[in-house]
């Protein structure tokens, strides 16, 4: 039996607005289960939970109902933290500071040796394809060097399981092929992926599953192969389109039933 690396159960958590202090739920009930080694992918139109769902399982919110576990240990544990890369949607830098001296300074928060630290920052410096970057203020970094360079980060403590929060924002068509190729190579070591993402053809290439978010609420939930069968990701797209339509016609539905009943 394949291990989980995340596990979550009846989870849910309600916001307050800032205006008239109103409460709403912005995750009702997930419930979600990802092995070790698969690319899952966490789909939804914006405001269904997706950003919710990452920061619940990384510790930065906690639950108000249910149970969320990833790597064996709750969620926010260190002992958990030190094993997991994140690369958000909009990384935050030391504009002062060279790619190099950034990625060394994360080295350190790791507490990696300063040998590991050099040679780790050099090698994924490489990968991104920012070599030649690498004694370049960030301040003068473009958007899509910026998000190499968050990659890069994500992952300067070979983490178990890596989470991506819209890698290819800002990416031109040349960046986003290579961050495909990038998260595939992480595939093939073995590691576990948990995508957020607009972007159905990325999905439809690098994901082994997928979970569809809709106010909160899982409403579809499927293997890729199962949904494009020809590789072709307007399957994917129109699979997608037509979950997210029932689920919200259900909604109106249990919103308003005498008007659906009419």
């Amino acid at each position: 039996m394949t291990e989980s690396v995340i596990e979550t159960s009846g989870l849910v958590k309600d916001h307050v607005s800032n205006f008239l202090r109103k409460r709403f739920r912005a995750l009702d009930g997930l419930t979600l289960s990802v092995p070790r080694g698969e690319a899952f992918g966490l789909l939804g139109p914006n405001g269904a939970g997706k950003t919710t769902t990452l920061k619940l399982l990384l510790g930065l919110l906690k639950p108000t109902a249910g149970t969320c576990q990833v790597l064996g240990h709750k969620a926010g544990d260190r002992k958990a933290l030190s094993r997991i890369g994140f690369l958000p949607e909009n990384p935050y830098f030391y504009s002062y500071l060279t790619a190099g001296e950034f990625l060394d300074f994360f080295g350190r928060l790791f507490n990696l040796p300063g040998r590991e630290r050099k040679e780790r920052s050099r090698q994924l410096l490489e990968m991104v394809s920012l070599s030649e970057a690498a004694d370049r203020p960030i301040r003068k970094f473009s958007k899509g060097m910026l998000q190499r360079l968050g990659l890069a980060q994500c992952l300067i403590n070979d983490p178990e399981l890596v989470f991506l929060d819209e890698p290819n924002s800002g990416l031109d068509p040349i960046g986003r092929r290579d961050m495909r190729h990038i998260v595939l190579k992480l595939k093939d070591e073995g590691k576990t992926i948990f995508l957020n993402s607009h972007l159905l053809p990325d999905v439809n290439e690098l994901c082994d599953r997928i979970v569809i978010l809709h106010r909160g609420k899982c409403v579809a939930e499927a293997r890729v192969q199962e949904i494009s069968r020809g590789g072709n990701y307007r399957d994917l797209e129109e699979y997608f389109l037509e979950s997210i339509k029932a689920a919200e016609e259900d909604f109106q539905a249990r919103s308003h039933p005498l008007s659906a009943s009419t």
